[in-house]
C-alpha cells in the first residue's frame, strides 16, 4: 500500500472506537386530514341520445353540488365515464333494451363537517351512489416529519443506554438510514369508513331533505423507522 492509498474505515469499528448500531421506531395516532368520497352517477335510455344527454344533466348537476362547498373541497377528479347497452334476447338474435351511463368522479375534502352534508345530498339522487370515506394525511403532512424525528431520538436514546451500559459514551455518528415513515391506511388507500350516525339536516332546498351523516373521523397510524450507528469510547470491560 503507498502512501497515497486511502486507508478504509473498518465497517465493524476497532477496539478503540467501537460502533453500535440500533434501530429508531416510532408510532403516532393523529387525527386524519382529509376524506376521500366516490361518486357514481348513473342514467338510463331507450336509446344512447337519451342516455348520454340524461348523464350530462346529471353530471353536471353533481359537480355544481360540489363545486358549491368551496375551499372544503381540497380535490374533484373524473374518473372513468361509459355507455353500455343492455341486450335482451329477441327472436333468434338479441336487441338492444337500453342503455345505461356512469360516471365517476373522486372527491378529497378536508372540512368533515362539510362531509356528512355532502355525502348525505349526493347519496339522496337519483342513479347516483357514494362510497366512502377513506380518511388519510396528507403526503406532506407535518406528522411524519414527527414520527421521523421521535425516530431518530429514539435512536440516540438506545444506542446510549447501550454504551453506558458498558461504561462508556457516544462519539460520534456514523450512519443514519431512513428506513421508511409512512401511514399505515396508505394516501387514498381504501381504510375502514368511520362510524356514521345521522342527525338532523335542514337542506336550502327542501325542507324534507334526508339527515345529513354524522362522520366520525377515523384516527391515522404514522409509523417511521430509522437504522443508525455510532462510535463510542472504549468500554470498561473489568469486572
Amino acid at each position: 500500500m503507498t502512501a497515497d492509498t486511502p486507508t478504509s474505515t473498518p465497517p465493524y469499528g476497532t477496539p478503540e472506537t467501537p460502533r453500535v448500531a440500533v434501530r429508531g421506531e416510532a408510532r403516532l395516532e393523529v387525527d386524519p386530514e382529509i376524506a376521500r368520497i366516490s361518486i357514481t352517477v348513473g342514467a338510463r335510455g331507450t336509446d344512447r341520445r337519451t342516455a348520454l344527454e340524461d348523464l350530462t344533466r346529471r353530471n353536471a348537476w353533481v359537480l355544481d353540488l360540489v363545486k358549491g362547498y368551496g375551499d372544503a373541497i381540497e380535490k374533484l377528479e373524473t374518473g372513468a365515464f361509459s355507455i353500455t347497452p343492455e341486450l335482451t334476447k329477441h327472436g333468434r338474435g338479441e336487441r338492444v333494451r337500453a342503455y345505461h351511463g356512469r360516471v365517476h368522479l373522486t372527491v378529497e375534502l378536508s372540512d368533515f363537517t362539510a362531509l356528512g352534508e355532502l355525502t348525505t345530498r349526493v347519496a339522496d339522487l337519483e342513479l347516483t351512489s357514494v362510497a366512502g370515506p377513506w380518511w388519510s394525511l396528507r403526503p406532506d403532512s407535518p406528522a411524519r416529519g414527527n414520527a421521523r424525528r421521535q425516530a431518530v431520538r429514539e435512536a440516540v436514546k438506545r444506542a446510549r443506554e447501550y454504551a453506558e451500559a458498558l461504561d462508556a459514551r457516544l462519539a460520534a455518528l456514523v450512519e443514519l438510514a431512513d428506513i421508511g415513515a409512512e401511514n399505515s391506511g396508505g394516501y387514498g388507500g381504501p381504510a375502514a369508513p368511520g362510524a356514521l350516525r345521522s342527525v338532523a339536516y335542514k337542506g336550502a332546498d327542501s325542507a324534507e331533505a334526508a339527515p345529513a351523516l354524522d362522520l366520525e373521523p377515523q384516527r391515522q397510524t404514522v409509523y417511521a423507522q430509522v437504522n443508525a450507528r455510532f462510535t463510542m469510547t472504549p468500554p470498561d470491560l473489568t469486572p
